[in-house]
Formats: structure tokens, C-alpha cells, sequence
């Protein structure tokens, strides 16, 4: 959730962090703050805000030069966003800085433990609590990292730590639980992040932390313990993107730069799929075939766009493969009692790889004996390591916090998913198989016509941004990609926005139609499926009646729904159960130029952030 940064090496530390910070902007904008080592002590800085006031902060008054230091941009949990509660988080002695992400559920004890051996503690925050908790530790040990260890024992909940020591200025010490946190190992110096992007400018070489883990920099080496003291064993790995691919690349915001990227994501996961002979090879399941031939059922959990992602998947592999499968938000689910055993999948989908609920939901899962297969775009996060199979979506980084390259990239990994599993199962054979491939590889030329065509999608979100409401109608695959047109309204225009499934209309929601009311209608293929055309043809006609002002989403070709459609919108004719690959994008497009015609920030929309790591 929150933006971490730390650095020990031979650069300006508050450089290096400040650079960071600004790329990981994204995870969290209430407020910013640095702490940098120098001259034998600690100097510190923190604005509410976003990271622009911290930067002005630092121009007025700005910090000695060190070559130790971390930073934060804060998501706000415990306290509001105020220059108090932002972080870094100071012992009394000013001697200890600490950033934190996460929840520490037991803060209130501690708090009050501190408060009876008269420390005084001046925010609202969880964090402030571990401050004064590793300044006691470290006069004890005059050690950090075992500060750190003897801290992390006590606390309960999920959390990211990092903190420096002026007693100790050679050193940044980090500790994870439940909560990402990543090395970067350079030339002399070493970084934690939240997130690679914050030091990829300076290496491409990383270190996966795991649970329960406490990690040392110095400028010569890391070293990574248990919460227990002992040594853990380090996976390294190499980042496959470089730092120009987390740049804006010369657009006014990166969920433009985003949108614009989704025909290079969607052929980058289809790369390297069949095999010499012609089958659907999944290196990275890892689950053998004569398991998934015992599979039967498919449990999908997801949150946001992607559950909406799972919604469409369940289509594809109850067509594909006869297998029931159900989807579920990963927020509900382990608290339903859910029935899994040996013989339930489940699918865990992720963009970052370390959205908590459904971080828990899979660890629920295993704990019932279910395997679980990863879809996510983050190498070395916590649910791919924690799963038993993964399957990564190549989609690069994704900074703005309203997704659009993941979810198309979800939605190809679950027709994969799908696809593999019925080829396993021998309810597709090989022929079948690669037609599907096929019609999948022609998807990234179809989302790049998309796009060419794409302005007058613009012009018309341009004369809606004084609207209140708008409404999003679908069936079958369509009905999730209304779901998901009007998330993305929600997200980036604070409008009213839902979406219905067409048939449910008349069961309620059209009370809701008005005069001039904006209805978007995602109109399913005519050929194959004539049945369900003409119904969403019939429920056009009943809101149009009703004054509702139609615009609607239509492959090319189709001309029964011009008659009623007010505002029509072209897209290449594809497969039924793939149609969402085209049809989410002018969705997407809609919804980011009427924030922008509203005067909203298009990449941090207020109150989100991009990676939700806490319950």
C-alpha cells in the first residue's frame, strides 16, 4: 500500500530516496517523508501531501548530505493525513527512523506499555510505536538488525519495516511480514523497496525477502535472517524491464502510456506458449497433468478489476473444459467457510502479487489441501512463491493505480489457464487448442485498431463530464466488462456508476432510467449467438423508450442496433469468449478522458492506491 525506499551506498542517500519515492508514488499519496544519516546523527523531513510538498519542503530547508537514508509516501490507515502522522517515525532521543506499510494490530498495547516507561509518542499512527521499541532494544544490543528481530517478535499483524540508527549510519535494516518488500543489490551500495521500480536506474539485480524475515544492507553485502536469528537462504533474480519502461514515455499521464501498451502486453503473454508439436506448454505450472485430471472444481479469487478478470474466466473454463467454477472476492471468502479438498483449483489472479486478501484467501486454500495456481505480473511477490503453480502475465510495470494492461493480460492468462486444462483433460483436442491460440495472437493487431479509432470515445466523454451518473448494461462475457467500465468511471471520475447484467433490467435497475441518463450497452456478437443479440437489442429499445441516451459497443458489421443506438462504438469482430479483450478498451479510454475533462488526477485518483496490502 505504502511506498518504501532505503539506501546505503556511496550516492546521496536523499537522491537516490527522493527518486525512488517519486516512482513509487502511486502505492501511496496522502503524505511523504526521508530521514537521511549524517554528521553523527539523524535529520528528517515529512510533509502532508503529496510528494511535490515534501520536495518544496526540502528546498526551504534542506537536509545535510548522507549517504544512508529511507523514505515513504503514505496510504493512510491508522491517523489521518497529517504532517504528524507521516513517516518517518522518530524515537524521543531523535536517534531511531522508522517507515512502515502495513498494520500493526497490537499496537494499542504496546502504546500503552511505552506510555508506563514514560516514552511520549506525539502521533496517531500504528508505526510510531516500533520507534520507540527499537531504540529501547538497540541500547541493550547496540545492534539493529537484532533490535529489529527482538521488535518484529512482539508485533502482530502485517507489516514492512525499515529503519536506520545514527549510532549505526553504515547500515538500513528492513523486516517483512505479510507485506512486499524487495533488495536491490548494486556496485558498494544495496536498496529496499516496496517496489523494484524504485531502484531499477540503479541495478536490475534483486533479492526476494520472505515471510518472517529480517534483512541487513551495508554498502559490501546482505545478509537475511529469520525473525529467529537464523540465516535464510537468498533467491536472487534478475528484473526483466529496465527504467524507461516505468516512464511516462512522453504522455500526459501513464494510464494513457498504459492503455497504449496493451497490444505489446497481450502478445508478450502470449510468447513462447506452444511447443515444436504444436501443444499449449505452460512452463511455469508446475502442477502435473495427472493432478489437474483430478480437478473437480475450479475456485477463482480475485479483488477489483481482477475479480472482474475471473467473472469472464469462468465462461471460458466451464465452456472449455466442464468443469464447475466458481468466483469469488477474495475479501469474502475464507470467512464463509468455503468447501475445497484435494481436488479443488484454485486460481489466485494479482497484479502485484501482494494484494492481502487474497494473499489470505490462497493460504486458506492451501491449508485445505487445494492447489493453487498464481495469475500475476510481479515476479518474486508473495502469492507466485506462495503458490503451487504461476503464471506470469508479462505486462511490465503498471504505475497507474486504475488497471488496463493487467486486466487484458489477466484475461489472456485465464483463457490460457483454460485452455491448458481442457487440452489436459482431453476436452479440447490439439486442433481446437491452437485455432483458440490462433484467434488469441490476432487479439493484439484487433486492440491496436481499437485504439486508432478511438477519438470520438474521447469527444463524447468530453460532453458527459457534468453528468452525475452513468449506467453500464451486458450479458455473458459483457455483463463483467460493464462491471469493469463502470469500476473505472468510480475510480477516475467519482461519478455514480454501475453495471447490470441486461437481463436483470427489468428486475429493478430500470427504475433507475431517466431522461438523458448515459447507458452504455456492451452488445454481444450477432453470429453464434443470435439468441442473446437480440435480447440486448430488446433491452436498448426498453431504455431508449424510457429517454435513457444509448451509447453502444458493437462489432463491426452488426446493423441491427444502429436504429438505437445514440452513440455508436465500432470494434473488430472476435470470437464470442474473447470479445472483452476489445470491447473493455473503449471502456477504459472513456473513463480516463472524462476524469480528465473533470479535472481529476487520472493516475492517483483519491482515497486508492495501487497495491492493497492491508485487510
Amino acid at each position: 500500500m505504502c511506498g518504501i525506499v532505503g539506501y546505503v551506498g556511496s550516492q546521496s542517500a536523499l537522491d537516490v530516496v527522493m527518486a525512488g519515492l517519486k516512482r513509487l508514488e502511486y502505492r501511496g499519496y496522502d503524505s511523504a517523508g526521508v530521514a537521511v544519516l549524517a554528521d553523527g546523527g539523524l535529520a528528517a523531513a515529512k510533509k502532508a501531501g503529496k510528494l511535490v510538498n515534501l520536495e518544496k519542503e526540502l528546498v526551504e530547508r534542506p537536509l545535510p548530505t548522507g549517504s544512508t537514508g529511507i523514505g515513504h509516501t503514505r496510504w493512510a490507515t491508522h491517523g489521518g493525513p497529517t504532517d504528524a502522522n507521516a513517516h518517518p517515525h522518530l524515537d524521543n532521543a531523535g536517534r531511531v527512523a522508522v517507515v512502515h506499510n502495513g498494520i500493526i494490530e497490537n499496537f494499542a498495547v504496546l502504546r500503552a506499555e511505552l506510555g508506563e516507561r514514560g516514552h511520549e509518542l506525539t502521533s496517531e499512527t500504528d508505526t510510531e510505536v516500533v520507534a520507540h521499541l527499537l531504540a529501547e532494544e538497540f541500547s541493550a544490543t547496540a545492534d539493529l538488525a537484532e533490535a529489529m528481530r527482538l521488535v518484529c517478535r512482539r508485533l502482530e499483524g502485517a507489516f514492512t519495516l525499515v529503519a536506520v540508527h545514527a549510532d549505526d549510519p553504515d547500515v538500513v535494516v528492513g523486516a517483512r511480514r505479510n507485506s512486499p518488500l524487495v533488495v536491490g543489490v548494486g556496485e558498494g551500495e544495496a536498496f529496499l523497496a516496496s517496489d523494484v521500480a524504485a531502484f531499477i536506474a540503479h541495478t536490475r539485480s534483486a533479492i526476494e525477502l520472505g515471510q518472517d524475515q529480517v534483512v541487513e544492507l551495508r554498502r559490501d553485502g546482505v545478509t537475511v535472517t529469520g525473525f529467529d536469528g537464523r540465516p535464510a537462504d537468498i533467491r536472487s533474480y534478475h528484473v526483466d524491464w529496465d527504467a524507461s519502461a516505468a516512464e511516462k514515455g512522453g504522455y500526459d499521464y501513464f494510464m494513457l502510456k498504459e492503455i497504449a501498451e496493451q497490444p505489446k502486453a497481450v502478445a508478450d503473454t502470449l510468447l513462447g506458449r506452444i511447443d515444436p508439436s504444436g501443444s499449449l506448454t505452460l512452463d511455469e505450472v508446475r502442477i502435473s497433468p495427472s493432478e489437474l485430471r483430478e480437478v473437480d472444481k475450479v475456485v477463482i479469487v480475485a479483488c477489483g478489476t481482477a475479480f472482474h478478470a475471473g467473472l469472464i474466466a469462468k465462461y471460458a473454463i466451464e465452456h472449455w473444459t466442464r468443469i464447475p467454477c466458481e468466483v469469488e472476492l477474495a475479501s469474502e471468502f475464507r470467512y464463509r467457510d468455503p468447501i475445497l479438498d484435494g481436488r479443488s483449483l484454485v486460481i489466485a489472479i494479482s497484479q502485484s502479487g501482494e494484494t492481502m486478501d487474497t494473499l489470505m484467501a490462497l493460504r486458506h486454500a492451501r491449508e485445505q489441501g487445494s492447489k493453487v495456481l498464481a495469475i500475476c505480473n510481479t515476479n518474486g511477490s508473495t502469492i507466485p512463491r506462495e503458490s503451487d503453480a504461476v503464471l506470469y502475465t508479462h505486462a511490465g510495470p503498471e504505475v497507474a493505480v486504475a488497471s488496463t494492461k493487467a486486466f487484458l493480460t489477466q484475461l489472456v492468462a485465464c483463457y490460457l489457464v483454460a485452455l491448458y486444462l481442457g487440452q489436459v483433460r482431453g476436452t479440447k483436442w490439439g486442433d481446437e487448442v491452437h485455432a483458440v491460440i490462433k484467434d488469441l495472437s490476432r487479439i493484439s493487431h484487433e486492440v491496436e485498431r481499437v485504439l486508432e479509432t478511438m477519438e470520438p470515445v474521447r469527444a463524447l466523454a468530453r460532453t458527459l463530464a457534468t453528468k452525475n451518473t452513468v449506467l453500464f448494461l451486458g450479458r455473458h462475457v459483457g455483463y463483467p466488462v460493464a462491471l469493469e467500465g463502470a469500476l473505472k468511471l468510480k475510480e477516475l471520475a467519482y461519478m455514480h456508476a454501475e453495471g447490470f447484467a441486461a437481463g436483470e433490467l427489468k428486475h429493478g435497475p430500470i427504475a433507475l432510467i431517466e431522461e438523458d441518463l448515459p447507458v452504455v450497452v456492451v452488445v454481444p456478437s450477432p453470429r453464434g449467438r443470435s439468441l442473446l443479440h437480440d435480447k440486448i437489442v430488446s433491452n436498448i429499445q426498453e431504455i431508449r423508450a424510457r429517454g435513457a441516451r444509448t451509447i453502444v459497443i458493437a462489432e463491426e458489421g452488426d446493423e441491427t442496433v444502429v436504429p438505437y443506438a445514440d452513440h455508436l462504438i465500432r470494434i473488430p469482430a472476435t470470437p464470442t469468449l474473447l470479445q472483452p479483450l476489445v470491447a473493455t478498451v473503449p471502456l477504459q479510454v472513456f473513463a480516463c478522458e472524462l476524469a480528465t475533462a473533470r479535472g481529476n488526477e487520472v493516475d492517483q485518483p483519491r482515497n486508492l492506491a495501487k497495491s492493497v496490502t492491508v485487510e
